[in-house]
Order: structure tokens, then sequence, then C-alpha cells
């Protein structure tokens, strides 16, 4: 037990919960350093693969005053100078999908707005199936104006990566890569826990370590709602 766990009181807290809360605090201890244990051993990872090709993407040309405008960007080109780590999320929005998925579009809108800071230290990039137009016309949608969107319509990335299965459907996986100083490009990470059996009542949770959304409910009494997911329409409120 945490020497401090006494030392804290709330306003009318009882005995009753207080002792309860010291409890689950040894808890919170117990899964903060499980939490840095697997981040180290993650960290630690031997060299992955080299990637099979210097995949060819189409992207959205940002800087260029012609909306329409596309470039082709190869894989290699995506590590900015002096960032050797590359952090690349499969987005599920294949070519004839009418919509993408929203449990994806819920993650994005949040790493959209962390992108600028993330990419002070890492790259950043969003790939999906889907034609680029029809990517990045989504992406102006829903106001990822940092988001890096990339089309791997023309590439096997999606099937050497296990973004797409055999039958063409979409999967929402999280791959971080890492260039070595002669130039190769190594596999380091996969949100593989997504192939993993999850236990009664869970979803995968592969990627909820990003995803501030399910982290704040599950600090709140009702936690998770069991029959709600995100939606692509957005809640207003007067």
């Amino acid at each position: 037990m945490n020497d401090t766990a006494n030392q804290i009181q709330w306003p009318g807290e009882s005995e009753a919960y207080r002792a309860a809360r010291d409890e689950l605090l040894a808890m919170e201890i117990d899964l903060r350093r499980r939490t840095e244990a697997v981040a180290a051993k993650r960290r630690n990872l031997p060299p992955g693969g080299e990637i099979k090709t210097d995949y060819v993407f189409q992207e959205g040309a940002r800087d260029i005053a012609d909306e329409s405008a596309v470039r082709e960007v190869r894989f290699s080109e995506l590590f900015a100078d002096g960032i050797d780590t590359l952090v690349v999320y499969s987005f599920m929005y294949g070519p004839s999908a009418k919509n993408p998925c929203p449990m994806c579009v819920s993650l994005l809108d949040s790493l959209n707005a962390q992108a600028e800071q993330l990419q002070e230290s890492i790259g950043l990039a969003v790939v999906a199936r889907s034609e680029i137009q029809r990517l990045r016309e989504f992406g102006r949608e829903r106001g990822w104006h940092r988001l890096r969107l990339l089309s791997s319509h023309d590439n096997d990335y999606n099937r050497d990566y296990r973004a797409e299965n055999e039958k063409g459907n979409q999967l929402p996986m999280l791959h971080v890569f890492r260039k070595q100083g002669d130039g190769r490009i190594l596999h380091f990470y996969a949100s593989e826990l997504f192939f993993a059996n999850p236990e009664e009542g869970q979803h995968p949770r592969h990627v909820d370590a990003i995803w501030p959304l399910w982290n704040v409910l599950d600090l709140t009494p009702g936690g998770r709602p069991a029959d709600w997911m995100p939606s692509l329409h957005r809640a207003t409120h007067a």
C-alpha cells in the first residue's frame, strides 16, 4: 500500500469509501508498474523484418494551391529529416465501402488533435484503400487538417501488413516502423492484440492506449456503455 493513500481525503467521504478507494489505489499503482513494464518490453523488441518494398502511395498535395492535385510519395519519404520512427494507422475505408468505420473515425478525431505535437518526435501517417480524392474529401469534411492521409489503392501495403484479409475486408491495424542508419526500414511493432481472442464482453482493445474516448469512460460509474458505439454524426448541444 502506498503510504500517501491515507493522507488523501475528499469532502464528505465515508470510511467505507476511503477503504475501498485505498484498495483501488493500490491496484492502480500496480497497473502503472505493469504498464511501464510492458512499454519497456516493447521498447526493447529486437529488430523486425525489413519492408518488402518501398511502397508508393497517393497523397493529396496539401502544399499546392490546386486542391485536386495528387502526388506520389514513397514509404521511405514518410520519414522526416532527423526522425527515425514512423507510426502508421490503417483506416478502415475501402474503395467499395459506403462509409468509413465509425470506430476508426473516432480514433482519428483524437489523433488529429495531437498530430502536430506527435510529429515533433515521430512520423505519423493514416493509410486507407479508398482512392485519394475520396479519402481526402472525407478528411476535409471531418476537419482532419493535421493528419497525413495516404491512399494505398494501388499498392500491397494493406495486404502485406494484415490491414486487409483475404476477402478484401479492411482491418484497423497500427504499425510502427524504424529507419536504420544505413537507410533500411524495419518493422518495429504491430497491434497484434487485435488478433488475440478477446475475453468475454471485451473488444480487442488493441489501440485503446491511444484512444481517449474509452479511457475517459473507464473512469466513470457506468464505464463503457454495452450497447453504444461512436457514430459518424457528431452530437450537437445548444
